[in-house]
């Protein structure tokens, strides 16, 4: 049996942009090993998650341990250009310090 991928990675390089006004409900993702417009057909409607550390612990909702770790959940809504990027909306805007340098 062959081993079965359950998650890619992907940075987030902004958020959707024009010259001069940009739209921080809708961020932009690329996935790592998706090269073409082609590949993003695959990941649309797929959930995504942005897991990040917290100052203070919380208790989890699902396993009621105490734990650092927060997720804000999104939904690829579709493909952004033609090198593999896609756009994303998230449940709560991503902050700033989701984007790549």
């Amino acid at each position: 049996m062959q081993p079965v991928k359950l998650f890619s990675k992907g940075v987030v390089p902004g958020y959707r942009r024009g010259q001069r006004n940009q739209d921080s409900s809708i961020s932009l993702i690329k996935i790592e090993g998706v090269t073409t417009k082609a590949d993003v057909d695959f990941y649309l409607g797929k959930r995504v998650a942005y897991v990040y550390r917290g100052q203070k612990s919380r208790k989890n909702k699902i396993t009621k341990r105490d734990t650092k770790l927060r997720v804000i959940w999104g939904k690829i809504r579709r493909a952004q250009g033609s090198s593999g990027a896609v756009r994303a909306t998230f449940r709560t805007n991503l902050p700033p310090k989701t984007i790549a340098t």
